[in-house]
C-alpha cells in the first residue's frame, strides 16, 4: 500500500460523490419549474443511495470481479466477500478502490435523471436506474476497466480502448440512455417555462467543476504526475469550453446567457473525461474550445430537429461530449482509431438496447409517467408531499 496514493484517492472519492451530492442535484434542480425542485433533489439523493447498495451487494463483482470471460466479472466478490481492510488493488486498499468506484456507479444513472424530470412516475426511476446499472453500466465497466474484452489484449489486440474516466462507460452509456428515455416520456406539457433558479444552477456546476478533479484526477489511482496533468487539463478545458459557449450564444443570439456559460462548463468537462490521462494543456485546450461549440449546436438539434424532449440536454452535452473526447483519444494519437470507434459502436449499441427492453418491460409493472394534474401541478407536492416555493412561481 501507498500512503501518499491512498490519502488522495480517499480525497477523490469524496470529491466525486460532491458532484451528484449536492452538485448535480443543484444543477439539475435550478433548471426545473420551482414546484419540480424537491422531486429533481429526491431522484438524485434516492438514487445515490440506492445505488451504493446495488454496488456492494452485485455491481462491484459485475464490473471488477476475477471472472475471466471478458463479459462480466463473475459474482466472488458479491458483498465485498473476501476484501479485509488488507487486500490491495494496485497500491490502493481494495475497499477504498470499491468506493471510489461506487461514486462513479451512483453519478451515472444519476445523470440520466435530466432527461425525465418534471414527468417522470418516481417507482419507474428506481426500477429503471437499480436495473440500468447492474445490466448496462456494470457490465461495461467490466468491458473497459475490469480487464474486459474491450480492454488491452481484448478484441482490438494488444492495445485496447483508451477511457481514462469515463466517456464512454459514464458519458456516452447515461446519454443514449437518456435519449431512450425521452424518446418514450414524450414532451413535458408546457416546455417553454424557464428555469425557476439560474443561481442554483451556478452553484452546481461550481461543485461538479470542483468534483471533476476528483473524478478525472481520481481515475490515475495515484498521487502523482499523471494525476496531476489530469486536473490541469481538466480546467483548462471546461473553462476554454464555458468561453466558447458563451461566445457562440452571443453570435447567435445576441446574449451570453448564465445557464449557457456553465453548460459549456459541463460540456467542456464531459469531453475531456476520457482523454484526460492521454493529453496535454494544449490538446485540452483545442477539445474544450470544439466542445463549447458543438454541444451547444447538438443541443439545438435535439431540441429543434429531432423535436426530442431531453429535458435538461442530457444526451446533447454528456452524451455528446463523451464521444467526442473519446474520439478525439485518436484523433491526436493517443489510442487506435478501430479500438475507439469500435468500442464506442458496440458500447453504444449494447446500451440502446439495453435501455430500450428495461423501459419496455418495467412500463407493463410500473406506470412510467405521472397523470396529466400531478404534471401540471407539478410533482413536489402531488409525489413527495412537501414544496420548496410559493406555488405562484
Amino acid at each position: 500500500m501507498n500512503g501518499a496514493d491512498t490519502a488522495w484517492i480517499i480525497v477523490a472519492t469524496a470529491l466525486v460523490l460532491m458532484m451528484t451530492l449536492p452538485g448535480l442535484a443543484l444543477f439539475y434542480g435550478g433548471l426545473v419549474r420551482a414546484r419540480n425542485v424537491l422531486s429533481v433533489f429526491m431522484h438524485c439523493y434516492a438514487i445515490a443511495c440506492l445505488m451504493s447498495v446495488l454496488w456492494f451487494f452485485f455491481g462491484y463483482t459485475i464490473a471488477f470481479g476475477g471472472g475471466d470471460s471478458g463479459f462480466w466479472g463473475g459474482l466472488d466478490k458479491m458483498m465485498l466477500l473476501g476484501v479485509t481492510a488488507d487486500s490491495l488493488s494496485g497500491t490502493l486498499p481494495e475497499v477504498l478502490f470499491f468506493a471510489f468506484q461506487m461514486t462513479f456507479a451512483i453519478i451515472t444513472p444519476a445523470l440520466i435523471v435530466g432527461a425525465y424530470v418534471e414527468r417522470v412516475n418516481f417507482g419507474f426511476v428506481l426500477a429503471f436506474s437499480s436495473l440500468w446499472m447492474l445490466l448496462c453500466y456494470a457490465p461495461v465497466v467490466h468491458w473497459v476497466w475490469g480487464g474486459g474484452f474491450l480492454a488491452d489484449g481484448g478484441i482490438f489486440g494488444e492495445i485496447g480502448v483508451r477511457d481514462f474516466a469515463g466517456g464512454i462507460v459514464v458519458h456516452e452509456t447515461a446519454g443514449i440512455a437518456a435519449l431512450v428515455l425521452a424518446v418514450f416520456l414524450g414532451p413535458r406539457k408546457n416546455q417553454h417555462i424557464p428555469p425557476h433558479n439560474p443561481g442554483m444552477v451556478m452553484i452546481g456546476a461550481a461543485f461538479l467543476w470542483v468534483g471533476w478533479f476528483g473524478f478525472n484526477g481520481g481515475s490515475q489511482l495515484a498521487a502523482d504526475g499523471g494525476a496531476a496533468m489530469a486536473i490541469t487539463v481538466t480546467h483548462i478545458s471546461a473553462a476554454t469550453a464555458s468561453l466558447t459557449w458563451a461566445l457562440w450564444e452571443k453570435i447567435k443570439f445576441g446574449k451570453a446567457s448564465l445557464i449557457g456559460i456553465v453548460t459549456g462548463t459541463i460540456a467542456g468537462l464531459a469531453s475531456i473525461t476520457p482523454a484526460s490521462g492521454f493529453v496535454g494543456p494544449v490538446e485540452a485546450l483545442i477539445i474544450g474550445a470544439i466542445a463549447g461549440i458543438g454541444c451547444q449546436e447538438a443541443v439545438l438539434i435535439v431540441r429543434n430537429k429531432l423535436k426530442i424532449d431531453d429535458t435538461l440536454d442530457v444526451f446533447a452535452v454528456h452524451g455528446v461530449g463523451g464521444i467526442f473526447g473519446t474520439i478525439m483519444i485518436a484523433v491526436f494519437g493517443a489510442g487506435a482509431w478501430a479500438a475507439q470507434l469500435g468500442s464506442l459502436a458496440i458500447v453504444g449499441v449494447y446500451t440502446l438496447v439495453v435501455s430500450l427492453v428495461l423501459v419496455l418491460v418495467i412500463r407493463v409493472f410500473i406506470p412510467m409517467r405521472v397523470d396529466d394534474e400531478t404534471e401540471v401541478n407539478g410533482l413536489d407536492l402531488a409525489v413527495h408531499g412537501e414544496r420548496a416555493y410559493d406555488m405562484t412561481s
